[in-house]
């Protein structure tokens, strides 16, 4: 799905969102009453310290975890009202997700790891797709080698491109630097932040560093589960 074939309505659409774990007395509340809107194309942080509820509220968001109550809608679909495998089918393409740990497979080369999106969708240009994915985050020499003959920074590198070679309408950054030292996070949040506006998906970046939360265009403050500050920085 491209931007320009977007909906009208907000990209991501959550109301009154909550998620709890275990029974009473031991019930724990981790959301409780989110509600949030994001239009196609923001930079959006969600800031908070451990514990906030933020890697939580992302996997609502994309479609990894339901919620305890409330709805969600991203891209004009109701991820509420899908199984697991149609919440499976519907992330495809429409969604990108990059973590702190990369989650390259090992037997893989950098080449077949971003493929492996485009392949599972039937893609006829997948490994073309992927070389040129690759040399957009500055690996074109490096897509024949293996997770292990790579760096930290270079498998990062792979996992971005591989989260945005579907060319997805909303790419999803957990910690995406917590495994990194700060000079090679640093040229990460770069890259990362140079191919959201060359592509114009949206950037859902999770942190808790108020520095790198300041270049989103908006910044969500999260403290025990709930929204406490919603802002936009220019």
């Amino acid at each position: 799905m491209t931007r320009s074939s977007l909906p009208d309505s907000a990209l991501i659409e959550a109301r009154n969102v909550s998620l709890a774990l275990g029974r009473a007395p031991a019930r724990v509340e981790i959301l409780r009453a989110i509600d949030l809107r994001v239009e196609a194309g923001e930079s959006v942080a969600l800031l908070g310290p451990s514990g906030s509820g933020k890697s939580s509220l992302m996997a609502i968001l994309a479609g990894l975890e339901r919620p305890s109550g409330g709805t969600v809608r991203v891209a004009d679909l109701d991820f509420s009202a899908l199984d697991e495998d149609a919440l499976a089918i519907a992330r495809r393409g429409r969604i990108g997700i990059v973590l702190q740990a990369f989650h390259l497979l090992p037997t893989m080369t950098a080449l077949e790891n971003v493929a492996v999106p485009l392949e599972l969708a039937g893609e006829p240009e997948a490994f073309a797709r992927a070389t040129a994915e690759l040399a957009a985050v500055g690996l074109a020499h490096r897509i024949d080698h293996y997770p292990a003959q790579l760096s930290g920074g270079e498998q990062q590198r792979v996992a971005i491109a591989r989260a945005l070679v579907s060319r997805p309408a909303l790419i999803f950054a957990d910690e995406p630097t917590g495994n990194l030292d700060t000079a090679t996070g640093a040229a990460i949040m770069d890259l990362l932040f140079a191919r959201h506006a060359a592509s114009g998906t949206t950037l859902f970046i999770i942190t808790h560093d108020p520095a790198l939360a300041a270049r989103c265009a908006r910044v969500i403050d999260l403290a025990d589960g709930r929204i406490i500050d919603d802002r936009r920085t220019a």
